[in-house]
C-alpha cells in the first residue's frame, strides 16, 4: 500500500490544487496583518516590505513551477528537491522543518482561534487558557478524523472554506477602500515622529518575517505534486494561488493604513482586521471578520494537516524517516503520519498553558524553520539552470531567466535568514536536531552508512548551533 501511486479517483484536479495553495497561506496571518505591520513600520516602510517579499516570493513561486517542469519525476515538494540536489540527510531535514514549521502553524493558528472568540467569550483569554486548550484539543482531533475519511475529500471540505473565507475578505476590502483618506494614510510616511519604530531598513526587516509568514504555503501544490491530474495544473495553482494571495495582503495591509493612523493600527489586538473594520462601518465588521476567521483557520488548519503529514509520508517511503510513518489507511491517507502530526500539535497546545508565548512568537519560529527548506529549493532551481539539467539545447534565454529568477529566490531567502535574527535561527537548530537524530536511527536500522563527507558538515553546524540554543534557553538570555 505505502508505494502505490494514487489512483486516478484520487487525484486533484487544478481548482482542489489552487483552492490548497490559497487556504494555506490565506489563514489566520491575513486577519491579523494590519496590526502585525503596523507594529514593526510606517506606511512607507509597510510599502518597501511588501515589495521586497513580493518579488522575493515570485521568485520561489516561479522556482516551484519550474522544478515541477524540469523534475516531472521529483513528488512532494521541498523534500523532494533538497533531497535530489544535497543528499538524503539535506532531503530529510527540509522535510522535517517543514512539517515542524506546520505543527508550530497549527498551534499558533488555534492559538489566534481562541484568542479571537476570546473576545466573546471570556473564559477563552488570549487563547491559551485551560478552556481554549481544552476546545483547541477538540477541534484539532475532528480536523484529524475529518482528514482520515480521504485526501480527495477533505480537499473538497478545504475548497468550500477557501471560497467561503474569501467572501469577508473581499467585502473588508470593498469597504476600506471606500473609506480610504489620503491624509490619513500620507501622515508622518516614513515613521519619523516614532523613534521606537527606527531608521527605514530597520522598519522594512522588522516586517519580513510576518511578511514571509503569510505567504508560507505557496510550494503547496508542489507538495501534493504526485496527487495531481496533470503536473501542469501544479504550476498554474502556484501561480494563481500566489498572485491572488499577493493581491489581497496588499491590499489588506495598505488600505487599513488609510483609515487608521500607524500608531492606532500598532496597538490594536488580534484579530485587527475586525476593529479597523469596527471602526469603518461600526460592530457588525468586527462580528463579520471573526466569523471570517473561524472560518479561515478551520480550512487553513485542515489544509495543513494535509501537508505536513504528506511530507512526512514522502520522507518514509524513500526510506529517509522510519517506515512505519508510510502506512496509509484504505482512503489513501498516511494514517501513521496524521497521527504523529496530530499528536504534536496537541503537546504543544499544551504547552502553551505553561508559556506566555504569543501568538506572533510561534509565527516568528514557524517561518524560520521553513527558511532551510526554501533555500534548499532556490539553490536546486538555481543548479539546475546553471547546469542545463532538463533543458534543451535551444533553451538558451528560458534557462538564463530561470537562473535570473533563482539566483533572486536564493538572495530573498538568505536575506529572511538575516531579518530573523540569531535568536530564531538558534531556536529552530533546537528543533532540527530532534529530526537529525530520527534520521541517524533510521539509517542506523536499515544499516546504512549515516552521512556523506558534506552531510557531517551539515550534522555539525545543526549540532553546535542546538547546543548553543540549549546553553541560551538555561542561562537566560535565549527564550521565545
Amino acid at each position: 500500500m505505502a508505494n502505490e501511486a494514487p489512483t486516478e479517483s484520487r487525484k486533484l484536479s487544478l481548482g482542489p490544487l489552487t483552492a490548497l495553495v490559497v487556504g494555506s497561506m490565506v489563514g489566520g496571518g491575513i486577519f491579523s496583518i494590519p496590526q502585525n505591520t503596523a507594529a514593526s513600520a510606517a506606511v512607507g516602510a509597510t510599502a518597501l516590505a511588501w515589495g521586497i517579499t513580493g518579488l522575493g516570493m515570485l521568485a520561489l513561486a516561479f522556482v516551484f513551477v519550474n522544478l515541477t517542469l524540469r523534475k516531472p519525476q521529483l513528488d512532494s515538494g521541498v523534500y523532494a528537491y533538497a533531497k535530489a540536489a544535497f543528499g538524503p540527510f539535506v532531503g530529510f531535514s527540509s522535510a522535517w522543518g517543514y512539517w515542524f514549521m506546520a505543527v508550530l502553524g497549527n498551534v499558533s493558528y488555534y492559538v489566534l482561534l481562541f484568542s479571537t472568540l476570546g473576545h466573546y467569550v471570556p473564559v477563552f483569554g488570549d487563547g491559551n487558557t485551560p478552556a481554549a486548550v481544552v476546545c483547541a484539543s477538540i477541534l484539532l482531533w475532528g480536523m484529524h478524523a475529518l482528514v482520515m475519511r480521504g485526501i480527495k475529500e477533505a480537499a473538497f471540505i478545504n475548497q468550500l472554506t477557501t471560497v467561503a473565507k474569501l467572501v469577508p475578505l473581499l467585502l473588508f476590502v470593498g469597504l476600506v477602500a471606500f473609506a480610504f483618506q489620503l491624509d490619513v494614510f500620507s501622515q508622518d510616511i516614513w515613521g519619523r515622529s516614532n523613534p521606537q519604530l527606527g531608521g527605514v531598513s530597520d522598519q522594512v526587516r522588522g516586517m519580513m518575517l510576518v511578511t514571509a509568514w503569510v505567504f508560507v504555503g505557496v510550494e503547496g501544490a508542489s507538495v501534493y505534486s504526485a496527487r495531481a491530474e496533470r503536473r501542469t495544473e501544479v504550476g498554474r495553482a502556484t501561480l494563481l494561488g500566489f498572485l491572488f494571495t499577493l493581491a489581497l495582503m496588499v491590499a489588506v495591509s495598505l488600505l487599513s493604513m488609510g483609515v487608521m493612523a500607524q500608531p492606532e493600527l500598532a496597538h490594536l489586538k488580534a484579530p485587527s482586521m475586525a476593529h479597523v473594520l469596527a471602526h469603518v462601518v461600526g460592530p457588525w465588521g468586527a462580528a463579520l471578520i471573526s466569523i471570517g476567521l473561524l472560518i479561515s483557520l478551520s480550512g487553513a488548519l485542515l489544509s495543513w494537516l494535509l501537508l505536513s503529514s504528506e511530507t512526512l509520508f514522502m520522507a518514509a517511503r524513500d526510506g529517509a524517516a522510519p517506515r512505519w510513518l508510510s502506512k496509509e489507511n484504505a482512503h489513501g491517507v498516511p494514517i501513521s503520519a496524521m497521527w504523529l502530526t496530530s499528536g504534536c500539535v496537541q503537546a504543544f497546545l499544551l504547552i502553551t498553558l505553561l508559556s506566555s508565548s504569543t501568538y506572533l512568537s510561534l509565527v516568528s519560529l514557524g517561518t524560520s524553520m521553513i527558511l532551510l527548506p526554501y533555500i534548499w529549493a532556490a539553490l536546486y532551481g538555481l543548479q539546475l539552470a546553471w547546469q542545463g539539467e532538463g533543458y534543451r539545447s535551444a533553451d538558451r534565454g528560458l534557462r538564463q531567466r530561470d537562473l535570473a529568477i533563482a539566483s533572486v529566490a536564493v538572495l530573498y531567502a538568505l536575506w529572511l535568514l538575516y531579518a530573523g535574527g540569531v535568536k530564531y535561527l538558534l531556536l529552530s537548530a533546537l528543533l532540527y536536531l530532534p529530526g537529525a537524530l530520527l534520521y541517524v536511527w533510521t539509517r542506523r536500522g536499515l544499516g546504512w552508512s549515516l552521512f556523506g563527507r558534506n552531510e557531517w558538515v551539515v550534522f555539525g553546524f545543526v549540532l553546535a548551533a542546538a547546543l548553543t540554543a540549549a546553553w541560551g534557553l538555561q542561562a537566560g538570555w535565549l527564550w521565545l
